[in-house]
């Protein structure tokens, strides 16, 4: 299923997104208003390299709840900077733009989007208006829960 969504977003095996060069650039040298820098991790840069630009869809009804689009376009995380931060230090773990993921409607695309990010090891996470999400191990583990509405492990702050 994940496999034919990517072919179908223009995916191939080999595949090489120029722009993302661009992106790790524009990501280094870009500060929040208070002054936060993004990290760019190599995790983040070779899915980038490999997926960049693409919108994938979901090709069915969602299993526990409404199947996302993802667009992997780490500039649509650029003002995120402090929020990948503290969720990275929360995780103790540093995380990297990767892109959003929203809910389809008839004339709003990507409509409640989250923003998706990556760590240093590969592990996808979305943050959105609801909390904290942990999406999949790797990307296509990911894609596999967003695209069929699977589960998502909601990330609870610690115990205190």
């Amino acid at each position: 299923m994940v496999e034919q969504a990517l072919v179908d977003a223009g995916w191939a095996p080999g595949r090489r997104a120029e722009e993302s060069v661009i992106w790790a650039a524009e990501l280094r040298n870009h500060l929040s208003s208070l002054g936060h820098p993004h990290v760019v991790v190599p995790a983040a840069e070779q899915l980038w390299e490999e997926f960049g630009s693409l919108t994938i869809l979901p090709r069915a009804g969602g299993r526990e709840h409404v199947p996302c689009q993802v667009t992997v376009a780490p500039l649509r995380g650029l003002h995120w900077a402090r929020t990948l931060r503290d969720l990275g230090q929360a995780l103790g773990t540093e995380l990297t733009p990767l892109g959003e993921a929203g809910h389809l409607g008839p004339d709003a695309p990507g409509v409640g989007a989250g923003l998706l990010a990556v760590d240093e090891e590969g592990r996808v996470y979305c943050v959105d208006h609801t909390g904290d999400w942990f999406a999949g191990e790797d990307l296509r583990s990911a894609l596999g829960a967003l695209l069929t509405g699977g589960p998502l492990i909601r990330l609870d702050p610690p115990a205190e």
